[in-house]
């Protein structure tokens, strides 16, 4: 039988709540055990594909093709389990299926309500997860105190009595606000957190406080007075400058050894040696590399969060830091593109929807393109580049993607046939992993150095293959395809020092112990660029 931690967010949200389970999952995974980790989000929609990233942040996509919340990512990159469509699910979702049910007569004389009805989907949907492993760790979306996440809460109320003490245990962690005027950490908002907790039934086991720095031992103390938890399993979650520093920051509290006391399980000494040689790695480096990261979602990061990632974790291989510059595709101009984007010894260009910012992406490429700078173009990146390519280089005159001007003469971004008749947006572009074929020869084969990989695809419109030949004699070359339906799935410009543009998502395997190749390229690229042009 699967062992269970449920953690719950107080006061406000944005904590870290799923940062502090993929960091607590690593410790787990450390000592020996095998855990899986799900995220359970109280909103309506069915998931999060149709929102806009500055609704929800980044959508993460799985291996099997679910669009999901950007905690899975984190849950991926500190710790070994895969994501699936399983792993995260919604209101949106379990209503839907408990009313496909009740309308298949299932239900056939009952009255279905929230409990127990709803609730019993949301229980099945968490032991759906927890199949054959020893703990499953699950993240409650929301805040204490939201009426949507109410059901989620009772849910694993229930759960906490049904599969007895020793096999679940609640961790809560709540802000605890620092007041600069004053001098003083405040616990009261933590305090009213617990309060509405222990009033639906559930009695925190743990309690992790969030603040700007770790809190003493008088206000733990205060903080297990007032909300009834044991002092030694109250602990600090303070503001870190490398957040792979966490699982390390938790252990250093004590946090295994409380769960392991709380669970009954078996104490092994966790290995976080991997954890140890990354912060060391990160918090020595020295240089530094200037890439811009070109999109349209900016001012808010969450958006791009795997990328960012991603890129810190290409510094690790490369031994180099790399400052990430913030630019609004908006803003970029045929006046001022130039200055904008001068000084940059690399460029990212990342995914998107909408003809917002295009074009301004679009003089992005042709930049990068005409001044020998690193160009790294993932997704819309790819399309992006495609298209600058056909208009400067090959001549094709109002070339476009078929999503910004379904008129364009020259639609060398085009939606594919089997796309044309779908009429539901959710869940229906070309999702999850598919195979790639490498060209020998080309750059993409040295870097992954494979004939065929396996990436992530979250995307409508494709590079017309009719325009194939034209852009090759040109010289942009097609360095990997999907064979089985005969896309292109990564571009290059040979005669380019670095000018490499996929159409999946390669940030969503990147991970601190297992950098994705593609960014080490062109992180190193970069550097290369930055020591030709500024030294060092």
């Amino acid at each position: 039988m699967s062992k269970y931690i449920f953690i719950t967010g107080g006061v406000l949200s944005s904590l870290g709540k799923g940062v502090t389970s993929a960091a607590i999952g690593s410790i787990l995974e450390g000592m020996g055990y095998k855990i899986t980790l799900m995220k359970l989000d109280p909103y309506l929609n069915i998931d999060p594909g149709t929102m806009n990233p500055y609704q929800h942040g980044e959508v993460f996509v799985t291996e099997d093709g679910a669009e999901t919340d950007l905690d899975l990512g984190h849950y991926e990159r500190f710790t070994n389990a895969v994501m699936t469509k399983y792993n995260n699910t919604t209101s949106g979702k379990l209503y839907h299926n408990l009313l496909e049910k009740e309308r298949k007569g299932v239900f056939l004389g009952a009255t279905v309500q929230v409990i127990p009805h709803f609730t019993d989907e949301i229980k099945k949907s968490i032991e759906k997860v927890a199949n054959s492993y020893d703990i499953t760790l699950v993240e409650i979306g929301g805040t204490v105190g939201d009426i949507e996440s109410l059901p989620f809460l009772e849910a694993i109320r229930q759960m906490g009595i049904e599969k007895s003490k020793d096999n679940v245990v609640y961790i809560h962690l709540t802000y605890v606000p620092y007041i600069r005027v004053s001098e003083e950490l405040k616990t009261k908002p933590s305090q009213h957190s617990v309060k509405e907790l222990r009033a639906i039934g559930i009695q925190p086991d743990i309690l992790i406080g969030r603040a700007e720095k770790p809190l003493p031992k008088n206000i733990k103390r205060k903080l297990a007075m007032f909300t009834n938890v044991e002092e030694d399993s109250v602990f600090s979650a303070p503001d870190l400058d490398i957040i792979y520093e966490i699982p390390l920051y938790f252990k250093k509290e004590g946090l295994d050894r409380v769960i392991a006391k709380h669970l009954n399980l078996e104490y092994r000494e966790p290995d976080l040696s991997k954890w140890r040689k990354i912060v060391s790695t990160i918090s020595k480096l020295e240089g530094g590399v200037d890439i811009g990261i070109v999109g349209k979602y900016v001012d808010l990061k969450d958006a791009y969060k795997s990328i960012s990632e991603s890129l810190i974790h290409a510094q690790i291989p490369n031994k180099v830091k790399v400052n990430i510059h913030w630019i609004n595709s908006e803003r970029i101009n045929q006046e001022n593109y130039k200055e904008v984007l001068s000084g940059l010894d690399g460029i990212l260009v990342p995914g998107g929807f909408g003809d917002r910012g295009i074009e301004g992406k679009i003089m992005t490429a042709k930049y990068a393109r005409e001044n020998n700078v690193p160009y790294f173009g993932i997704c819309l990146g790819m399309q992006i580049a495609v298209i600058e390519f056909a208009r400067s280089v090959a001549g094709l005159e109002g070339a476009n993607s078929t999503e910004f001007n379904p008129l364009s003469p020259h639609p060398v971004i085009d939606i594919m046939q089997e796309q044309k008749s779908v009429e539901k947006k959710g869940g229906t572009m070309r999702l999850g992993a598919y195979q790639c074929h490498l060209k020998p020869g080309t750059k993409a084969y040295q870097i992954y150095m494979s004939e065929v990989i396996l990436e992530r695809h979250r995307h409508r419109y494709e590079f017309n293959p009719k325009y194939v030949p034209i852009l090759e004699e040109k010289g942009l070359i097609v360095s990997g395809v999907h064979k089985t339906k005969g896309l292109p799935e990564i571009v290059e410009i040979p005669s380019h020092p670095w000018f490499i543009a996929c159409q999946f998502h390669p940030e969503f395997k990147s991970k601190p112990f297992n950098p994705h190749p593609l960014f080490v390229s062109f992180v190193e690229a970069s550097y290369r660029k930055r020591l030709e042009t500024k030294g060092k």
